[in-house]
């Protein structure tokens, strides 16, 4: 594939994205709706397209990093025809159902869709601890790889184009799970004046401890039994969740993040599973 590319969004994600492409040697074409953004990328070299249509018609892959999925429609709204035979590669972060709408929209132009799923900060662009998702037109992913490993490392998930977006927010879920831990256990410390950095040389090397139990968890899951080699079973676990949620409301801390695995516990448990291990708890948010 050329080396040509053009990038449609320059936020801190898309500038970060077109200056490691600039990194690897690629000629870059940039856009973005207010046009002094690609100021800086222009005085490395990139040429600015003044409109969405020049953009597209510069380059054979086309990269877009946009705010959601409604600012992907109306930046291609005028030009669907001008995607035909071009790989159009979108790391703007979505959900399965608006995953699936463009690809069939750019798809009927004739373009190559491949979606992804951006599991880095801007700075860390072009590192080795980046990695992005991909999924969709596997020949789209072959012919892009190259361009695409400038970005750090590359996963290609498989054709159905939503694997990406499924995966990312999963991931993002585990993330926002673990911050939103912490913030509630901080609350809580400093409830009786821990500060953050006090808690911090306790809190750390725990949830690192903790961590080591997911090879087990993800065995139990995939093979659905829970109740081997129980270690610490729900019933036990789920008093200690519910004195989490009682004692952080008698200390002035809102216990919001922990309700919902509170009533997952209990859901579990009336289903008579309290001497399972605390992984069966997937079974009940699986459970419609």
């Amino acid at each position: 594939m050329s080396k040509t590319i053009s990038i449609l969004g320059l936020g801190a994600m898309g500038t970060a994205l077109a200056n490691a492409l600039i990194d690897a040697g690629n000629v870059m074409n940039v856009w973005n709706r207010t046009q002094t953004r690609a100021d800086a990328l222009v005085a490395r070299g990139a040429r600015r397209a003044k409109t969405v249509s020049e953009a597209i018609a510069a380059s054979d892959l086309i990269i877009l990093c946009l705010t959601d999925y409604a600012a992907v429609d109306a930046t291609l709204a005028d030009v669907g025809p001008m995607l035909a035979n071009k790989t159009v590669v979108n790391l703007t972060n979505g959900r399965p159902d608006e995953v699936r709408a463009i690809a069939a929209r750019l798809e009927g132009y004739g373009a190559r869709y491949l979606d992804g799923g951006i599991m880095a900060t801007p700075p860390m662009i072009g590192s080795p601890h980046a990695f992005i998702l991909y999924s969709g037109s596997a020949d789209a992913f072959e012919g892009a790889k190259e361009q695409l490993a400038a970005f750090g490392q590359s996963h290609y998930l498989g054709e159905d184009p939503i694997f990406a977006a499924v995966n990312d927010l999963a991931l993002l879920s585990a993330m926002y799970g673990l911050f939103g831990g912490y913030l509630h256990a901080t609350a809580l410390a400093g409830s009786v004046g821990v500060t953050a950095m006090q808690f911090l040389p306790l809190v750390e090397p725990w949830l690192a401890a903790m961590m080591t139990a997911l090879p087990d968890y993800a065995e139990r899951i995939d093979s659905g039994d829970h109740a081997r080699d129980v270690m610490s079973n729900l019933a036990m676990q789920s008093v200690a969740i519910t004195n989490i949620v009682t004692a952080s409301r008698s200390q002035g801390i809102d216990p919001a993040f922990m309700e919902p695995m509170e009533k997952l516990a209990q859901k579990r448990l009336a289903g008579g599973f309290g001497t399972d291990e605390i992984s069966g708890i997937i079974e009940a948010m699986r459970a419609k």
